[in-house]
């Protein structure tokens, strides 16, 4: 089973900018994410110190990789 990272929201957020996304703004403490390549995806972050595993492994989902491709990303 492939280990998924700690990261925080902050590291996430540098991670996905690598993809295409920025931020569109944020409420609370969640950051909102779009894309600007199409299918122009958007994708919520919590702005935690730590993401859930759970969490990570569905805005990995969310945003169409797979694992091993986020990990080349790092």
């Amino acid at each position: 089973m492939n280990k998924l990272p700690v990261l925080s929201g902050d590291d996430l957020c540098k991670i996905l900018e690598k993809l295409g996304y920025y931020e569109d703004h944020q409420t609370g403490s969640h950051i909102i994410l779009r894309n600007i390549h199409p299918p122009y995806r958007r994708l919520t972050v919590p702005n935690h110190k730590e993401i859930a595993k759970g969490t990570l492994r569905a805005i990995i989902q969310q945003a169409g990789l797979g694992l091993d491709e986020f990990k080349e990303l790092l």
